[in-house]
């Protein structure tokens, strides 16, 4: 079982949280260090929203150790062409650590304020299905490729140069959804990332998906697991309690959510069990990005017993 940060990009990001972040990860132990890659939050005010992409640029060239990437980037506003050439290009910089996360889009508010058309739940997901078979094809074949879909095109299109990793970062697919999301993920994906269930949810999802690859005749084996959730961690049981209170929620209800909840030796048995479902890695998600006492308490507290 891994722990990775996993930061609310439109929740205020700026050039000097980022790196405070970065420097916190890397010191810490941190498996690695993601961000959304939205534009705005869901509804207003706005806060900073530093552009995912530069983001991750700087990310690979000023850390040695860290995995990263988006949880995860829409094709809704993001083409796929594009994008493909953006992840080889910063995972050969990192050396070979970037996760490539594509997402069909879902936030309605940041399509409306910024131009971009996100689709009725079908036509978006027609689209997030062509915008894959785009993604691998650019970055997994070393020929020229034509692909002529209704919402993009290839016309004898190759990415060059090829990415130093075979195939290029791997991608991932997140997402709970049985009718659609997990049938793409056993067709496309590298890794898969569930997120806001519970964890027996959890296990019961990647059975199914275990099935699903077989019937592509894929192994599952082939498919990594993660797991992306909010986590309250207190120093003692009174320190839990308090934290519980301030969410304004039942633990039960939370926990229905996806939360881990708990002291230090708590969580560590939380963190277990999805490793025992077969979870590789939790994406610990923070809305506070100053907050850097809880991550450190973590690390020291939790991280060694993983």
């Amino acid at each position: 079982m891994e722990l990775a940060i996993f930061v609310e990009g439109q929740a205020g990001l700026t050039w000097p949280r980022w790196q405070r972040l970065a420097e916190a990860a890397e010191r810490l132990g941190y498996a690695g260090l993601y961000r959304s890659d939205h534009l705005t939050p869901p509804q207003p005010p706005d806060f900073a929203a530093l552009d995912l992409w530069v983001s991750l640029a700087w990310l690979a060239s000023h850390t040695r150790r860290i995995e990263f990437g988006p949880l995860v980037s829409p094709v809704s506003f993001r083409h796929p062409n594009i994008m493909a050439r953006q992840a080889a290009a910063v995972d050969d910089l990192s050396g070979g650590r970037l996760t490539l996360g594509l997402g069909a889009g879902w936030q309605e508010r940041e399509h409306a304020v910024n131009g971009f058309e996100l689709l009725d739940l079908p036509e978006r997901f027609a689209r997030y299905e062509e915008a894959l078979e785009i993604t691998t094809r650019l970055l997994r074949c070393d020929t020229p490729s034509s692909f002529h879909g209704r919402f993009f095109q290839l016309d004898g299109a190759v990415l060059l140069p090829r990415p130093q990793r075979p195939g290029g970062p791997p991608i991932l697919i997140g997402g709970n959804g049985l009718r659609r999301t997990l049938p793409l993920a056993a067709r496309f994906a590298d890794e898969w990332n569930a997120h806001n269930v519970a964890v027996e949810r959890f296990g019961e999802l990647s059975a199914h998906l275990d099935d699903l690859l077989c019937a592509a005749g894929r192994a599952p084996a082939t498919v990594r697991r993660s797991f992306m959730t909010s986590i309250i961690i207190g120093r003692d049981d009174a320190d839990v309690r308090r934290q519980v209170a301030a969410a304004g929620r039942a633990p039960a209800e939370l926990q229905a959510k996806g939360f881990l909840i708990g002291t230090p030796a708590e969580l560590v048995e939380q963190l277990g069990r999805l490793a025992e479902l077969g979870a590789r890695r939790v994406m610990w998600q923070r809305f506070d990005l100053d907050d850097t006492d809880t991550l450190e308490l973590m690390a020291y507290t939790v991280l060694p017993q993983l």
